[in-house]
């Protein structure tokens, strides 16, 4: 596993150094609008804990760190229309690593919505 990187963009809105739009925050975990949007709906889940990726979090996290950040995930999705008791669905990616295109090394997860997304995966 890499190193976390103290000073990767999330971190630094963790910080308070970079503004953001935040939808939701609790304890352990930051909800806000991604700044380039792929989707009507699309915001970004980050847990505030020092994790690189999914399969970081999911090994080194808290109980309460997981419990809070996949609640967080519950409660936005249907804040923002997009579950499927207020909506029609979404999409929920995390990519980790240089085959999954991960650009920022802090774990996160984009929920995209409010219209059809498409196949996941074009083939080569």
């Amino acid at each position: 596993m890499p190193a976390y990187d103290d000073n990767n963009i999330f971190a630094r809105i963790l910080r308070g150094e970079i503004p953001n739009d935040t939808v939701l925050e609790t304890g352990h975990t930051l909800v806000f609008r991604d700044i380039r949007p792929q989707a009507p709906v699309h915001v970004l889940v980050i847990p505030k804990g020092a994790y690189v990726s999914y399969d970081d979090f999911s090994a080194n996290a808290s109980d309460a760190e997981i419990v809070d950040f996949h609640r967080a995930v519950a409660r936005v999705t249907r804040d923002l229309g997009v579950s499927l008791d207020s909506g029609q669905g979404f999409r929920a990616i995390t990519n980790a690593g240089a085959h999954g295109v991960q650009e920022v090394p802090h774990f996160h997860l984009h929920i995209l919505g409010g219209r059809p997304m498409g196949r996941m995966v074009q083939p080569d």
